[in-house]
C-alpha cells in the first residue's frame, strides 16, 4: 500500500475511533452508567495508534522523498537536510494540523493511563469531550486539510519547506511546544466540561484539573519564550516581540490559564471563585481555537500565519460552537457548583490579592484581544483599514504588567482568611527596603526611565518576598531538625512542591520583567553604511568592517560580512541566506552575548561594486535573561506538576471498627 492510501485509511479510522468513543461516553457519562467506559478505553487507544500511524506515515513519505504525496510536493527537497526534512512534518498547514492530531491523541492517552484507576465517575465524560474534540481535528485531516491527496504528474522535486522555518534550530522545537501548549489546553477543558455535565467540582477533581492545565501552561511558556528567541535570532529587524497578531494569538491563552492556576488555590482553599475558575478553564481552549483559527485561516497577515486555506470557515464554525455549548453549560449548570460556598472575609487577604491579580489578567486580555482583532472587524463592518500597532499595546500592557509584578509580591505576604494587621505591615518592611535598595542603586548608576525604574524596585521587593518565601521551611527545618542548607531546601520543597515550584516559576518571571525593562529601555542603535576599513560606534563597541565571504550549504547559500569588534578576538558574521524557493533573501544576525547585555549585528545590503555594505547594529542590556530564564521556568513547574506522594497510613493510625462505632 503506498503513502496516500496508508495515510488516509489511518485518518478515517481516527474519524471512526474518535466519534466512536464520544458518543457512548457522554450517553454513559450523562446516564451516569460505567458500560460505555470501557469502549472509550479502547477508541482512546484507537484514535493514539491511528495518528500515530498516520504521522509516521508521513515522515516515511517525506524521508524517502515521495513527491507523489501531495504534503511532500508541497514541501519537501532532495537538498533539504535530513533534520529540516522530518521537521517539515509541522512546516505548512497540513502537516501541521496532522501533527496536532498526533499531539491531542497522545494527551488524551497520557490522562487515561494516569487516572485509569481513579475519578471512574467522571472519566467517561471527560474522555468523551477530548475524543469529540479529536473527531473535529481528524475531520480537518480527511477533509479540507488532508495532506495525502495525490499529485498527478509526479514531480521530481519539491521546493522544500519555508525557508524561515530551516533557518534557524530553533524552529525545530519552538512549535513543537507551542502544539503542546495550545492542543494540551484540551485537556481541562474536557475535565471542566465533565464537571460541569456531572453537576460537581469535587476536591479530588481539582488535583488533576490544575495538573493538567499546568503542563500545557509550561509548553506554552516554552513556546512563546522560543518564538521571542527565534525573532530575535532570524529576522534581523533587532527586537523579539512585535505585538503580531499570532504572537498574540498564543500571548492569549497564556494570559486566561496563568489566571484560572492562581484562581483554583483560592476555589481549593476557601470554597471561593468556582464559577470564575470554571470560566477561565474554559476561556482557555477556547482561546486556542481562536488563535489556531487566526494562525491558520489566512485572515490575518503574519511572518508566522499560513497562507489562505480552506479550514477557516469549518474552524470558525467550531469555535463558535464550542463558545456556544461552554456559556450555555455555565448558565445552565453553573449553579451546582456551588454548594457550600465560602466567603472573603478581609480585603487585606491572600484570596483578595489573588483576585485583583486574575482582574489584572483578564484586563491584559481584553486589551490584547481587542487590539488584535479590532482591524478584522473594523475591515469586515465598516469596509475601513485600521492598523493597531506596539504603541496601543505597550500604552496599555505596561501599566498591567507592574500590577501583576507588585501583586506577586504582595500577594504571599498577605494571610488567607483575616490577619492582624500589625504582622502584615511588619512582614513588609524587608520587601520594601528591598524595593528601596534597587531603585537607589538604579538612580546612583544613572539609569532613568520612570516605567523601567518602577519595573525594578517592585522587582526588588517582588524578589525578596519570594526568596523569604521559599526559605523560610528550609530555615524552620534548619533550626528544628538540624539539616543542611541544601538537605533542608530539599526536604522542604519535597513537602510542599505546589508551593515551592510556584516561587520558582515567580523568581523566572522576575528575570523576564527586568530584562524586558532594561532591554527596551537602555537600548543604543546605530546604522551606517561601511567600506571595507571603516568602523561604526554604537554604545561602548567600535565595529570595524573587514569585507564580505561567500559560502554554499547543501540547502542554501550565503554572503556573510566581516566585522571586527574591538576588544574581540574573533570576527562576528551577520549574513543573507538565499534559498532556492525564496526571491528574497533571509537575513541572520550576529548576536554576541553577554550576561549584561548583547551586541547584535544585522547584515541589511551590500554592494560588490562598490565595495559597501550597510549594518543595522543594537546592544540590548540583559536582553538574554529572557531565554535564561527557562531553566527556572521549567524547573519550577516540574516540582510543582509532580504528583505528591501518597501516604500510607500506619497501623497505629487506622481507627478500629470498635473506635468508629464508639463515634
Amino acid at each position: 500500500m503506498n503513502h496516500n492510501a496508508l495515510g488516509n485509511v489511518f485518518i478515517l479510522a481516527a474519524v471512526a475511533a474518535a466519534a466512536g468513543g464520544a458518543v457512548p461516553g457522554l450517553a454513559s457519562g450523562l446516564m451516569r452508567r460505567d458500560a460505555g467506559l470501557k469502549w472509550v478505553r479502547r477508541a482512546v487507544w484507537a484514535f493514539f495508534l491511528a495518528m500515530l500511524g498516520a504521522n509516521l506515515t508521513m515522515v516515511s513519505a517525506l524521508v524517502t522523498h515521495d513527491f507523489s504525496v501531495k504534503y511532500v510536493a508541497q514541501v519537501g527537497s532532495r537538498a533539504t537536510p535530513l533534520l529540516y526534512t522530518v521537521v517539515s512534518l509541522w512546516s505548512a498547514l497540513e502537516g501541521s494540523i496532522l501533527f496536532w492530531g498526533l499531539i491531542l491523541g497522545t494527551y488524551v492517552l497520557g490522562f487515561l493511563l494516569a487516572h485509569r484507576h481513579e475519578h471512574q465517575r467522571y472519566l467517561a465524560l471527560a474522555l468523551a469531550v477530548m475524543l469529540a474534540v479529536g473527531a473535529f481535528f481528524a475531520f480537518l485531516i480527511a477533509g479540507p486539510a488532508n495532506p495525502f491527496g495525490e499529485v498527478s504528474p509526479v514531480p521530481l522535486d519539491g521546493p522544500g519547506p519555508n525557508p524561515l522555518l530551516q533557518n534557524h534550530v530553533l524552529m525545530v522545537i519552538h512549535p513543537p511546544m507551542l502544539y503542546l501548549g495550545y492542543v494540551g489546553m484540551t485537556v481541562p477543558f474536557g475535565l471542566t466540561v465533565a464537571a460541569l455535565l456531572r453537576g460537581e467540582l469535587g476536591h479530588a477533581w481539582m488535583a488533576p484539573l490544575r495538573r493538567w492545565t499546568l503542563i500545557p501552561w509550561a509548553f506554552l511558556t516554552v513556546g512563546i519564550v522560543l518564538g521571542a528567541w527565534w525573532a530575535y535570532a532570524v529576522l534581523g529587524w533587532g527586537g523579539y516581540w512585535a505585538w503580531d497578531p499570532v504572537e498574540n494569538a498564543s500571548f492569549l491563552p497564556w494570559l486566561t490559564a496563568t489566571a484560572f492556576l492562581h484562581s483554583i488555590l483560592v476555589m481549593e482553599r476557601k470554597k471561593l471563585l468556582t464559577l470564575w475558575t470554571v470560566v477561565l478553564g474554559l476561556s482557555s481552549f477556547v482561546l486556542t481555537l481562536l488563535g489556531t483559527f487566526m494562525t491558520r485561516s489566512g485572515v490575518f497577515n503574519s511572518v508566522h500565519s499560513f497562507t489562505q486555506s480552506e479550514i477557516g470557515p469549518a474552524f470558525l464554525v467550531f469555535l463558535g460552537v464550542v463558545l456556544v455549548l461552554s456559556v450555555a453549560l455555565v448558565a445552565t449548570r453553573g449553579h451546582l457548583l456551588l454548594r457550600e460556598p465560602g466567603a472573603f472575609r478581609s480585603a487585606a487577604s491572600r484570596e483578595v490579592a489573588i483576585l485583583a491579580n486574575n482582574l489584572v489578567f483578564t484586563a491584559i486580555t481584553f486589551v490584547v484581544l481587542v487590539g488584535t482583532t479590532w482591524p478584522l472587524v473594523a475591515e469586515g463592518m465598516f469596509g475601513k483599514r485600521v492598523s493597531v500597532g506596539e504603541p496601543y499595546f505597550n500604552k496599555m500592557f505596561v501599566p498591567g504588567a507592574a500590577a501583576v509584578l507588585f501583586l506577586m509580591g504582595v500577594g504571599p505576604v498577605l494571610p488567607w482568611g483575616r490577619g492582624e494587621r500589625g504582622m502584615m505591615l511588619r512582614q513588609l518592611l524587608l520587601p520594601l527596603a528591598g524595593a528601596v535598595v534597587a531603585l537607589v542603586g538604579c538612580l546612583a548608576a544613572g539609569l532613568g526611565g520612570g516605567w523601567a525604574l518602577t519595573t525594578f524596585a517592585l522587582a526588588g521587593f517582588t524578589t525578596v518576598v519570594t526568596l523569604r518565601e521559599l526559605l523560610l521551611p528550609a530555615r524552620v527545618r534548619m533550626e528544628e531538625k538540624q539539616e543542611g542548607l541544601i538537605t533542608a531546601v530539599f526536604q522542604s520543597a519535597a513537602r510542599a512542591r505546589r508551593r515551592f515550584g510556584g516561587y520558582v516559576v515567580h523568581l523566572a518571571v522576575i528575570l523576564v520583567a527586568v530584562a524586558v525593562a532594561a532591554s527596551r529601555q537602555y537600548v543604543a542603535h546605530t546604522t551606517a553604511t561601511l567600506k571595507e576599513g571603516e568602523s561604526m560606534q554604537v554604545g561602548r563597541y567600535t565595529l570595524t568592517y573587514r569585507g564580505m565571504q561567500s559560502g554554499k550549504e547543501p540547502h542554501r547559500e550565503f554572503v556573510a560580512a566581516r566585522v571586527e569588534v574591538s576588544g574581540e578576538s574573533d570576527l562576528v558574521l551577520p549574513r543573507m541566506n538565499y534559498y532556492e524557493r525564496s526571491n528574497d533573501p533571509i537575513q541572520t544576525p550576529a548576536v554576541l552575548s553577554r550576561p549584561h547585555e548583547d551586541l547584535y549585528v544585522s547584515l541589511m545590503a551590500y554592494s560588490k561594486e562598490g565595495g559597501t555594505a550597510s549594518f543595522n547594529t543594537w546592544v540590548f542590556p540583559l536582553v538574554g535573561w529572557i531565554w535564561w530564564s527557562l531553566p527556572l521556568l521549567l524547573l519550577g513547574t516540574a516540582v510543582a506538576a509532580w504528583p505528591e506522594r501518597r501516604r500510607v497510613p500506619s497501623v497505629a493510625q487506622v481507627p478500629s471498627s470498635a473506635g468508629q462505632g464508639a463515634t
